[in-house]
């Protein structure tokens, strides 16, 4: 019989895209205002697999991943989408956002974003917030899923995600000998 067990903490990650990288660099501040210090930034990366966000950014857009020093309880991550809307409105300018934030964290063993859209492969987490498995962790990589974004599935995405998983692997050991001295 399995019982009720606490959830691990996760490696908050989050994805700002842009069409100026100052934006970027604005909405990654206001964030570590909130949750603490960053700990990694991915290089300037272009966004360039979808034209999707055409109409509201306009084209050549860039994107960074970061990720943040403390880890998060997982379920936080509602709040923390609450909290990327409400610097994504804040930075808009005439109905249109100049900047878009998306968090989702690392465990060892997958990748998960979350998103207010509904769709059939996502889990409602609560106060309009979805939640999907965006890539596995097998055979000591990230493996994408028939769902995952194109530019998740990117080999200079999938490597700094390889990186920030060490990271984690790192800082969970840590958070796992100091939870067993209590």
């Amino acid at each position: 019989m399995s019982r009720p067990q606490p959830a691990s903490p996760a490696k908050l990650l989050v994805s700002i895209f842009a069409r100026e990288e100052v934006f970027i660099e604005k909405a990654a501040n206001r964030l570590a205002n909130v949750l603490g210090p960053i700990d990694f930034y991915s290089p300037v990366l272009p966004f360039d697999k979808t034209n999707y966000y055409e109409p509201e950014f306009g084209p050549q857009l860039v994107r960074r991943f970061i990720s943040f020093s403390r880890l998060i309880p997982q379920e936080s991550i509602v709040a923390i989408k609450h909290l990327a809307w409400k610097i994504e409105k804040d930075f808009s300018l005439e109905g249109k956002r100049q900047v878009n934030i998306d968090p989702g964290y690392i465990l060892l063993e997958r990748l998960v974003l979350v998103t207010f859209k509904n769709y059939t492969h996502r889990i409602y987490l609560g106060q309009g917030v979805y939640a999907e498995v965006t890539l596995l962790f097998q055979r000591h990589r990230f493996v994408p899923l028939p769902w995952t974004y194109p530019d998740y599935a990117d080999p200079k995405a999938l490597e700094f995600f390889l990186s920030l998983r060490q990271r984690f692997k790192e800082q969970l050991k840590e958070w796992q000998r100091r939870h067993a001295e209590r």
